[in-house]
Protein backbone atom coordinates (compact mmCIF):
# COMPACT_ATOMS: atom_id res chain seq x y z
CA UNK A 1 0.00 0.00 0.00
CA UNK A 2 1.38 3.59 -1.14
CA UNK A 3 1.77 6.72 0.79
CA UNK A 4 -1.30 8.42 -1.10
CA UNK A 5 -3.54 5.23 -0.26
CA UNK A 6 -2.76 5.22 3.41
CA UNK A 7 -3.24 9.16 3.82
CA UNK A 8 -6.69 8.68 2.10
CA UNK A 9 -7.54 5.64 4.77
CA UNK A 10 -6.27 7.87 7.39
CA UNK A 11 -8.70 10.92 6.38
CA UNK A 12 -12.03 8.86 5.54
CA UNK A 13 -11.35 7.19 9.19
CA UNK A 14 -11.34 10.90 10.25
CA UNK A 15 -14.37 11.87 8.31
CA UNK A 16 -16.98 8.42 9.52
CA UNK A 17 -18.85 9.92 12.80
CA UNK A 18 -18.35 8.06 15.75
CA UNK A 19 -21.08 7.07 16.45
CA UNK A 20 -20.51 4.15 13.97
CA UNK A 21 -17.48 3.12 15.82
CA UNK A 22 -19.15 2.37 19.10
CA UNK A 23 -23.06 1.37 19.80
CA UNK A 24 -24.91 3.79 21.23
CA UNK A 25 -25.41 2.34 25.28
CA UNK A 26 -29.10 0.61 25.71
CA UNK A 27 -31.88 3.01 26.58
CA UNK A 28 -32.97 2.86 30.21
CA UNK A 29 -36.11 0.51 30.90
CA UNK A 30 -38.63 2.92 32.67
CA UNK A 31 -41.20 1.33 35.11
CA UNK A 32 -43.62 2.58 37.84
CA UNK A 33 -42.98 0.89 40.85
CA UNK A 34 -46.21 -0.59 40.59
CA UNK A 35 -44.78 -2.28 37.43
CA UNK A 36 -41.72 -2.85 38.80
CA UNK A 37 -42.67 -5.00 41.42
CA UNK A 38 -45.21 -6.54 39.41
CA UNK A 39 -42.21 -7.69 36.55
CA UNK A 40 -39.77 -8.64 39.45
CA UNK A 41 -42.24 -10.87 40.69
CA UNK A 42 -42.63 -12.67 37.64
CA UNK A 43 -39.50 -12.97 36.78
CA UNK A 44 -37.16 -12.91 39.97
CA UNK A 45 -35.45 -16.07 40.20
CA UNK A 46 -36.45 -16.61 43.99
CA UNK A 47 -39.74 -16.46 43.05
CA UNK A 48 -39.55 -19.19 40.68
CA UNK A 49 -37.27 -21.58 42.77
CA UNK A 50 -40.16 -21.24 45.70
CA UNK A 51 -42.72 -22.12 42.97
CA UNK A 52 -40.94 -25.03 42.18
CA UNK A 53 -40.73 -25.72 45.22
CA UNK A 54 -44.26 -25.90 45.98
CA UNK A 55 -45.48 -27.51 43.23
CA UNK A 56 -42.82 -30.67 44.15
CA UNK A 57 -44.38 -30.62 47.21
CA UNK A 58 -47.97 -31.13 45.30
CA UNK A 59 -46.90 -33.80 43.24
CA UNK A 60 -45.66 -35.26 46.95
CA UNK A 61 -49.07 -35.21 47.96
CA UNK A 62 -50.15 -37.26 44.69
CA UNK A 63 -47.23 -40.38 45.36
CA UNK A 64 -48.32 -40.55 48.53
CA UNK A 65 -52.04 -41.58 47.14
CA UNK A 66 -50.34 -44.21 45.02
CA UNK A 67 -49.43 -45.68 48.20
CA UNK A 68 -53.42 -46.93 48.40
CA UNK A 69 -53.15 -48.96 44.98
CA UNK A 70 -52.25 -52.46 44.79
CA UNK A 71 -48.69 -53.28 43.98
CA UNK A 72 -48.19 -55.63 40.74
CA UNK A 73 -45.11 -57.55 40.04
CA UNK A 74 -44.07 -59.71 36.58
CA UNK A 75 -41.42 -62.00 35.95
CA UNK A 76 -40.03 -63.89 33.30
CA UNK A 77 -36.88 -66.23 33.54
CA UNK A 78 -35.39 -68.53 31.19
CA UNK A 79 -32.10 -70.27 31.73
CA UNK A 80 -30.31 -73.83 31.11
CA UNK A 81 -28.36 -76.04 33.46
CA UNK A 82 -28.47 -79.07 34.56
CA UNK A 83 -30.83 -80.93 37.10
CA UNK A 84 -29.72 -81.98 40.76
CA UNK A 85 -32.34 -82.26 43.87
CA UNK A 86 -31.34 -82.17 47.05
CA UNK A 87 -34.59 -82.04 49.57
CA UNK A 88 -34.03 -80.10 52.74
CA UNK A 89 -34.45 -76.24 53.86
CA UNK A 90 -32.00 -73.40 53.84
CA UNK A 91 -31.83 -70.45 56.10
CA UNK A 92 -32.42 -67.09 54.54
CA UNK A 93 -29.25 -65.70 52.59
CA UNK A 94 -29.13 -61.72 52.14
CA UNK A 95 -27.95 -61.89 49.47
CA UNK A 96 -28.50 -65.49 47.84
CA UNK A 97 -26.40 -67.69 46.97
CA UNK A 98 -28.38 -70.87 47.14
CA UNK A 99 -31.28 -71.20 45.34
CA UNK A 100 -34.32 -73.05 46.70
CA UNK A 101 -34.84 -76.23 45.06
CA UNK A 102 -37.44 -79.37 45.44
CA UNK A 103 -38.08 -83.08 44.57
CA UNK A 104 -36.24 -86.34 45.67
CA UNK A 105 -32.27 -86.13 45.92
CA UNK A 106 -30.69 -87.25 42.36
CA UNK A 107 -27.63 -88.15 41.48
CA UNK A 108 -25.06 -85.74 40.03
CA UNK A 109 -26.00 -85.46 36.18
CA UNK A 110 -24.21 -83.93 33.36
CA UNK A 111 -27.55 -83.04 31.08
CA UNK A 112 -28.72 -79.66 30.86
CA UNK A 113 -32.06 -78.62 30.31
CA UNK A 114 -34.16 -75.72 29.15
CA UNK A 115 -36.34 -74.25 32.00
CA UNK A 116 -38.67 -71.21 32.22
CA UNK A 117 -40.92 -69.49 34.35
CA UNK A 118 -43.10 -66.42 34.36
CA UNK A 119 -45.76 -64.77 36.94
CA UNK A 120 -47.44 -62.57 37.81
CA UNK A 121 -48.32 -61.51 42.24
CA UNK A 122 -50.67 -59.26 42.69
CA UNK A 123 -50.79 -57.39 46.43
CA UNK A 124 -52.97 -55.13 48.10
CA UNK A 125 -53.51 -53.79 51.47
CA UNK A 126 -56.85 -52.97 52.25
CA UNK A 127 -56.14 -51.48 55.44
CA UNK A 128 -53.09 -50.08 57.20
CA UNK A 129 -54.66 -48.42 60.85
CA UNK A 130 -54.06 -45.06 59.61
CA UNK A 131 -50.89 -44.99 58.10
CA UNK A 132 -51.74 -44.02 54.87
CA UNK A 133 -53.74 -41.80 55.56
CA UNK A 134 -51.09 -39.62 58.07
CA UNK A 135 -49.23 -40.34 54.85
CA UNK A 136 -51.26 -38.46 52.92
CA UNK A 137 -51.72 -35.41 55.46
CA UNK A 138 -47.95 -34.98 56.19
CA UNK A 139 -47.72 -34.51 52.43
CA UNK A 140 -50.45 -31.95 52.19
CA UNK A 141 -49.38 -30.27 55.48
CA UNK A 142 -45.75 -30.14 53.72
CA UNK A 143 -47.55 -28.72 50.26
CA UNK A 144 -49.53 -26.03 52.45
CA UNK A 145 -46.29 -24.50 54.03
CA UNK A 146 -44.74 -24.36 50.81
CA UNK A 147 -47.74 -22.46 49.23
CA UNK A 148 -47.18 -20.18 52.31
CA UNK A 149 -43.22 -19.89 51.63
CA UNK A 150 -43.96 -18.93 48.01
CA UNK A 151 -46.67 -15.88 49.39
CA UNK A 152 -43.24 -15.18 52.01
CA UNK A 153 -41.34 -15.24 49.24
CA UNK A 154 -43.19 -12.88 47.03
CA UNK A 155 -43.80 -10.80 50.19
CA UNK A 156 -40.32 -10.56 50.38
CA UNK A 157 -39.06 -9.68 46.79
CA UNK A 158 -42.05 -7.19 46.65
CA UNK A 159 -40.73 -4.87 49.76
CA UNK A 160 -37.13 -4.85 48.25
CA UNK A 161 -38.49 -3.94 45.07
CA UNK A 162 -40.26 -1.18 46.59
CA UNK A 163 -37.69 0.50 48.58
CA UNK A 164 -34.87 -0.41 45.96
CA UNK A 165 -37.51 2.02 43.84
CA UNK A 166 -37.47 4.90 46.33
CA UNK A 167 -34.12 4.61 47.17
CA UNK A 168 -33.83 5.35 42.92
CA UNK A 169 -35.85 7.94 43.63
CA UNK A 170 -34.44 9.60 46.53
CA UNK A 171 -30.77 9.24 45.15
CA UNK A 172 -32.46 11.74 41.87
CA UNK A 173 -33.45 13.87 44.14
CA UNK A 174 -30.45 14.37 46.01
CA UNK A 175 -28.77 14.58 42.60
CA UNK A 176 -31.01 17.32 41.62
CA UNK A 177 -30.27 19.41 44.66
CA UNK A 178 -26.63 19.17 44.38
CA UNK A 179 -26.61 19.84 41.12
CA UNK A 180 -28.95 23.10 41.51
CA UNK A 181 -26.13 24.07 44.08
CA UNK A 182 -23.30 23.95 41.44
CA UNK A 183 -25.08 25.78 39.53
CA UNK A 184 -25.41 28.58 41.94
CA UNK A 185 -21.88 27.86 43.38
CA UNK A 186 -20.64 28.76 39.30
CA UNK A 187 -22.80 31.82 38.94
CA UNK A 188 -21.35 33.09 42.59
CA UNK A 189 -17.87 32.10 41.71
CA UNK A 190 -17.94 33.79 38.77
CA UNK A 191 -19.10 37.01 40.16
CA UNK A 192 -16.48 37.10 42.90
CA UNK A 193 -13.69 36.34 39.96
CA UNK A 194 -15.27 39.46 38.27
CA UNK A 195 -15.23 41.76 41.60
CA UNK A 196 -11.30 40.30 42.22
CA UNK A 197 -10.35 41.38 38.59
CA UNK A 198 -11.86 44.89 39.07
CA UNK A 199 -9.86 44.89 42.55
CA UNK A 200 -13.28 45.46 44.76
CA UNK A 201 -12.45 42.18 46.82
CA UNK A 202 -10.12 40.31 47.91
CA UNK A 203 -8.38 37.45 45.86
CA UNK A 204 -8.55 35.49 49.18
CA UNK A 205 -12.64 35.58 48.56
CA UNK A 206 -11.93 34.19 44.98
CA UNK A 207 -9.90 31.22 46.45
CA UNK A 208 -12.55 30.62 49.08
CA UNK A 209 -15.33 30.22 46.24
CA UNK A 210 -13.37 28.07 44.31
CA UNK A 211 -13.04 26.20 47.16
CA UNK A 212 -16.70 26.04 47.74
CA UNK A 213 -17.23 25.39 44.01
CA UNK A 214 -15.19 21.93 44.40
CA UNK A 215 -16.99 21.03 47.66
CA UNK A 216 -20.05 21.26 45.68
CA UNK A 217 -19.13 19.17 42.69
CA UNK A 218 -17.55 16.73 44.90
CA UNK A 219 -21.17 16.18 46.41
CA UNK A 220 -22.74 16.24 42.89
CA UNK A 221 -20.35 13.69 42.26
CA UNK A 222 -20.62 11.34 45.11
CA UNK A 223 -24.95 12.09 44.52
CA UNK A 224 -24.11 10.70 41.42
CA UNK A 225 -22.60 7.64 42.41
CA UNK A 226 -25.13 7.15 44.82
CA UNK A 227 -27.71 6.73 42.29
CA UNK A 228 -26.17 4.69 40.03
CA UNK A 229 -25.88 2.46 42.66
CA UNK A 230 -29.12 2.10 43.81
CA UNK A 231 -29.50 1.95 39.85
CA UNK A 232 -27.74 -1.18 39.76
CA UNK A 233 -29.11 -2.56 42.81
CA UNK A 234 -32.72 -1.91 41.65
CA UNK A 235 -31.85 -3.83 38.25
CA UNK A 236 -30.71 -6.96 39.85
CA UNK A 237 -33.90 -7.27 41.89
CA UNK A 238 -35.18 -7.27 38.90
CA UNK A 239 -33.16 -9.81 36.98
CA UNK A 240 -31.84 -6.71 35.12
CA UNK A 241 -28.56 -6.68 35.77
CA UNK A 242 -25.74 -4.82 33.61
CA UNK A 243 -28.69 -2.87 32.34
CA UNK A 244 -30.39 0.62 32.99
CA UNK A 245 -33.33 1.40 35.37
CA UNK A 246 -35.14 4.27 35.61
CA UNK A 247 -38.46 5.06 37.98
CA UNK A 248 -40.85 7.51 37.43
CA UNK A 249 -41.63 9.96 40.40
CA UNK A 250 -45.22 8.91 40.31
CA UNK A 251 -47.37 10.35 43.47
CA UNK A 252 -44.32 10.01 45.73
CA UNK A 253 -43.48 13.51 45.70
CA UNK A 254 -46.35 14.22 47.43
CA UNK A 255 -47.51 13.88 50.80
CA UNK A 256 -49.92 10.33 51.08
CA UNK A 257 -53.37 10.83 53.26
CA UNK A 258 -53.15 9.83 56.29
CA UNK A 259 -54.60 6.86 58.22
CA UNK A 260 -53.89 5.06 54.70
CA UNK A 261 -55.14 1.71 55.78
CA UNK A 262 -56.49 -0.35 58.33
CA UNK A 263 -54.13 -2.44 60.07
CA UNK A 264 -54.81 -6.28 59.49
CA UNK A 265 -53.64 -8.69 62.20
CA UNK A 266 -50.23 -10.29 62.62
CA UNK A 267 -51.29 -13.42 62.15
CA UNK A 268 -52.34 -13.22 58.51
CA UNK A 269 -48.64 -12.08 57.67
CA UNK A 270 -47.02 -14.84 55.88
CA UNK A 271 -44.56 -15.34 57.78
CA UNK A 272 -46.67 -16.01 60.40
CA UNK A 273 -48.71 -18.64 58.02
CA UNK A 274 -45.32 -20.35 57.39
CA UNK A 275 -44.49 -20.40 61.17
CA UNK A 276 -48.22 -21.73 61.45
CA UNK A 277 -48.05 -24.45 58.95
CA UNK A 278 -44.25 -25.68 60.00
CA UNK A 279 -45.93 -26.66 63.14
CA UNK A 280 -49.05 -28.50 61.56
CA UNK A 281 -46.32 -30.24 59.19
CA UNK A 282 -44.27 -31.63 62.46
CA UNK A 283 -47.54 -32.87 63.91
CA UNK A 284 -48.50 -34.72 60.62
CA UNK A 285 -44.70 -35.78 60.77
CA UNK A 286 -45.82 -37.08 64.01
CA UNK A 287 -48.69 -38.82 63.44
CA UNK A 288 -46.93 -40.95 60.92
CA UNK A 289 -44.98 -42.13 63.38
CA UNK A 290 -48.45 -42.77 65.47
CA UNK A 291 -49.51 -45.17 63.27
CA UNK A 292 -45.77 -46.84 61.93
CA UNK A 293 -45.91 -49.86 64.50
CA UNK A 294 -48.76 -51.82 62.94
CA UNK A 295 -49.23 -55.02 61.19
CA UNK A 296 -49.27 -55.09 57.04
CA UNK A 297 -51.92 -56.80 56.40
CA UNK A 298 -51.97 -57.57 52.41
CA UNK A 299 -54.10 -59.57 49.95
CA UNK A 300 -52.19 -61.55 47.71
CA UNK A 301 -53.16 -63.15 44.47
CA UNK A 302 -50.09 -65.04 42.43
CA UNK A 303 -50.06 -66.96 38.61
CA UNK A 304 -47.66 -68.59 37.42
CA UNK A 305 -46.10 -71.51 35.14
CA UNK A 306 -43.04 -73.56 35.07
CA UNK A 307 -41.77 -75.06 31.79
CA UNK A 308 -38.64 -77.74 31.11
CA UNK A 309 -37.79 -79.78 28.47
CA UNK A 310 -36.90 -82.59 30.84
CA UNK A 311 -38.35 -86.45 29.17
CA UNK A 312 -40.38 -88.36 31.38
CA UNK A 313 -36.82 -90.43 31.48
CA UNK A 314 -34.59 -87.67 32.40
CA UNK A 315 -33.52 -87.00 28.97
CA UNK A 316 -34.16 -83.59 27.66
CA UNK A 317 -36.16 -83.27 24.64
CA UNK A 318 -34.67 -81.60 21.65
CA UNK A 319 -35.41 -77.62 20.62
CA UNK A 320 -36.52 -75.03 22.87
CA UNK A 321 -39.78 -76.82 24.50
CA UNK A 322 -38.37 -75.73 27.88
CA UNK A 323 -39.64 -72.14 27.05
CA UNK A 324 -43.14 -73.12 27.19
CA UNK A 325 -44.72 -72.96 30.73
CA UNK A 326 -46.69 -75.91 30.46
CA UNK A 327 -47.07 -76.55 34.08
CA UNK A 328 -49.62 -73.17 35.18
CA UNK A 329 -50.13 -72.82 38.58
CA UNK A 330 -52.44 -69.96 41.15
CA UNK A 331 -52.49 -68.96 44.24
CA UNK A 332 -54.03 -66.73 46.97
CA UNK A 333 -54.06 -65.36 50.50
CA UNK A 334 -54.19 -63.21 52.96
CA UNK A 335 -50.29 -62.15 54.38
CA UNK A 336 -49.82 -60.66 57.75
CA UNK A 337 -46.48 -58.95 58.49
CA UNK A 338 -45.10 -57.29 61.54
CA UNK A 339 -41.30 -56.05 62.19
CA UNK A 340 -41.35 -56.52 66.33
CA UNK A 341 -37.93 -55.01 66.84
CA UNK A 342 -39.07 -51.48 65.26
CA UNK A 343 -40.73 -50.39 68.25
CA UNK A 344 -37.47 -49.17 69.37
CA UNK A 345 -36.51 -47.23 66.30
CA UNK A 346 -39.76 -45.89 66.26
CA UNK A 347 -40.03 -44.70 69.68
CA UNK A 348 -36.74 -43.01 69.11
CA UNK A 349 -38.31 -41.15 66.06
CA UNK A 350 -41.46 -40.12 67.89
CA UNK A 351 -39.10 -38.45 70.31
CA UNK A 352 -37.14 -36.97 67.49
CA UNK A 353 -40.73 -35.31 65.63
CA UNK A 354 -41.66 -33.86 69.01
CA UNK A 355 -38.88 -32.14 69.78
CA UNK A 356 -38.95 -30.78 66.43
CA UNK A 357 -42.52 -29.65 66.88
CA UNK A 358 -41.29 -27.80 70.11
CA UNK A 359 -38.72 -26.06 67.71
CA UNK A 360 -41.19 -25.06 65.42
CA UNK A 361 -43.87 -23.58 68.34
CA UNK A 362 -40.56 -21.75 69.65
CA UNK A 363 -39.64 -20.02 66.01
CA UNK A 364 -43.36 -19.41 65.48
CA UNK A 365 -43.34 -17.29 68.93
CA UNK A 366 -40.17 -15.51 67.68
CA UNK A 367 -41.72 -14.81 64.47
CA UNK A 368 -44.77 -13.24 65.93
CA UNK A 369 -42.49 -11.16 68.23
CA UNK A 370 -40.29 -9.80 65.60
CA UNK A 371 -43.65 -9.17 63.61
CA UNK A 372 -44.44 -7.10 66.26
CA UNK A 373 -41.47 -5.00 66.70
CA UNK A 374 -41.33 -4.28 62.79
CA UNK A 375 -45.10 -3.38 62.96
CA UNK A 376 -43.84 -0.52 65.75
CA UNK A 377 -40.73 0.35 64.28
CA UNK A 378 -42.53 1.03 60.93
CA UNK A 379 -45.82 3.26 62.68
CA UNK A 380 -43.04 5.10 64.48
CA UNK A 381 -41.24 5.68 61.42
CA UNK A 382 -44.50 6.35 59.47
CA UNK A 383 -45.66 9.54 62.20
CA UNK A 384 -42.16 10.91 62.65
CA UNK A 385 -41.75 10.79 58.54
CA UNK A 386 -45.10 13.11 58.78
CA UNK A 387 -43.68 15.29 61.27
CA UNK A 388 -40.36 15.96 59.41
CA UNK A 389 -42.62 16.69 56.30
CA UNK A 390 -44.28 19.37 57.97
CA UNK A 391 -41.13 20.91 59.17
CA UNK A 392 -39.08 21.05 56.06
CA UNK A 393 -41.03 23.54 53.87
CA UNK A 394 -40.33 26.20 56.95
CA UNK A 395 -36.65 25.18 56.80
CA UNK A 396 -36.80 25.54 53.01
CA UNK A 397 -38.62 28.80 53.23
CA UNK A 398 -35.98 29.97 55.90
CA UNK A 399 -32.90 28.95 54.08
CA UNK A 400 -33.87 30.03 50.54
CA UNK A 401 -34.34 33.52 52.78
CA UNK A 402 -31.23 33.29 54.42
CA UNK A 403 -28.90 32.80 51.29
CA UNK A 404 -30.74 35.78 49.11
CA UNK A 405 -30.17 37.90 52.49
CA UNK A 406 -26.30 36.94 52.44
CA UNK A 407 -25.93 37.35 48.98
CA UNK A 408 -27.73 40.90 48.98
CA UNK A 409 -24.82 41.73 51.69
CA UNK A 410 -21.99 40.29 50.17
CA UNK A 411 -23.00 42.44 47.10
CA UNK A 412 -23.49 45.52 49.00
CA UNK A 413 -20.02 45.30 50.68
CA UNK A 414 -21.63 44.45 53.85
CA UNK A 415 -21.00 41.22 54.20
CA UNK A 416 -18.93 38.23 54.22
CA UNK A 417 -18.23 35.37 51.61
CA UNK A 418 -18.10 33.02 54.56
CA UNK A 419 -22.03 33.99 55.18
CA UNK A 420 -22.80 33.35 51.86
CA UNK A 421 -21.11 30.13 51.90
CA UNK A 422 -22.39 29.29 54.85
CA UNK A 423 -26.12 30.29 53.49
CA UNK A 424 -25.60 28.28 50.79
CA UNK A 425 -24.76 24.84 52.22
CA UNK A 426 -27.96 25.60 54.47
CA UNK A 427 -29.99 26.16 51.39
CA UNK A 428 -28.75 23.31 49.83
CA UNK A 429 -29.24 20.93 52.51
CA UNK A 430 -32.51 22.18 53.28
CA UNK A 431 -33.41 21.13 49.43
CA UNK A 432 -32.75 17.78 49.92
CA UNK A 433 -34.49 17.37 53.19
CA UNK A 434 -37.36 18.63 52.02
CA UNK A 435 -37.39 16.73 48.73
CA UNK A 436 -36.41 13.51 50.63
CA UNK A 437 -39.02 14.36 53.60
CA UNK A 438 -42.28 12.94 51.40
CA UNK A 439 -40.20 10.20 49.97
CA UNK A 440 -39.38 9.03 53.43
CA UNK A 441 -43.22 8.92 54.31
CA UNK A 442 -43.37 6.30 51.28
CA UNK A 443 -40.37 4.18 52.36
CA UNK A 444 -41.98 4.21 55.96
CA UNK A 445 -45.29 3.26 54.52
CA UNK A 446 -43.46 0.76 52.65
CA UNK A 447 -41.67 -0.82 55.63
CA UNK A 448 -45.21 -0.92 57.58
CA UNK A 449 -47.21 -2.55 54.67
CA UNK A 450 -44.45 -5.10 54.77
CA UNK A 451 -44.12 -5.69 58.22
CA UNK A 452 -48.00 -6.30 58.27
CA UNK A 453 -47.41 -9.19 55.04
CA UNK A 454 -49.15 -7.54 52.61
CA UNK A 455 -48.12 -4.70 50.34
CA UNK A 456 -51.28 -4.50 48.38
CA UNK A 457 -52.85 -1.38 50.73
CA UNK A 458 -49.10 0.56 49.40
CA UNK A 459 -49.70 -0.10 46.32
CA UNK A 460 -53.23 1.21 46.29
CA UNK A 461 -52.62 3.88 47.75
CA UNK A 462 -49.75 5.14 44.93
CA UNK A 463 -51.96 4.63 42.43
CA UNK A 464 -54.81 6.36 43.95
CA UNK A 465 -53.01 9.34 44.97
CA UNK A 466 -52.62 12.41 42.35
CA UNK A 467 -48.84 12.95 40.53
CA UNK A 468 -49.10 16.73 40.45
Amino acid sequence: MNSFSVLCLVVLCLLIPAKTWCADPPAPTTFTLQEAVEYALAHYPSVRAALARYNAAKAGVGLARTNYLPLVNGVWQGDRGTRNSVLGVLLPQAPTILTGTQGTVLPSSDQAYWVSGIGALVSWEPFTFGYRGAQVRAAQATQNRTEAQVALTRLGVASAVANASLAVLAAEQTVRASQADVNRRVVFDRSIHTLVDAHIRAGADASRADAELAVARTRLIQAERSQHIAGAALAELLGLAGGSVEIREGPFLRTPAPNAWVSPSLTNNPASIVGQRAIQESEANLNVLNHAFYPHLALEGLVSGRGSNELAKGAPASGLTGFNPTARNWEAGLNVQMDLTSFFSIRQRRKVAAFDRQRQEAQYAVTMQTLTGQEQEAVISVRDARRIAQNTPIELAAAQQSEAQALARFQAGVGHIVDVAEAQSLLVQAQIDDSLARLSIWRALAQLAAAQGDLAPFLGLAEHTPSH
